[in-house]
């Protein structure tokens, strides 16, 4: 795996999402915890607009730390504390 990436640029995440299959999605009963699904949908999450995904992710302050290698998967959330 190359080292990863951040980014809080929506269009950037949508991109990098979309061109692995994935689509946003919160875990089940979480009211705003965010994961990418990816292939068959995973029963503990439930899928989630790109609009609500992204307030969500404002909202929380969120980075997005993802390998840029085009058959990696590899993504998750930090806060985003300023730095």
């Amino acid at each position: 795996m190359a080292s990863a990436l951040e980014t809080t640029d929506h269009k950037k995440i949508r991109q990098w999402v979309e061109q692995r299959g994935g689509h946003p999605a919160q875990v089940k009963g979480t009211n705003g915890l965010l994961r990418i699904d990816f292939d068959t949908p995973e029963e503990s999450l439930e899928q989630i607009s790109w609009e609500d995904f992204f307030k969500i992710f404002d909202d929380s302050k969120l980075k997005f730390l993802y390998d840029p290698e085009p058959d990696s998967k590899f993504n998750t959330f930090v806060r985003n504390d300023g730095r």
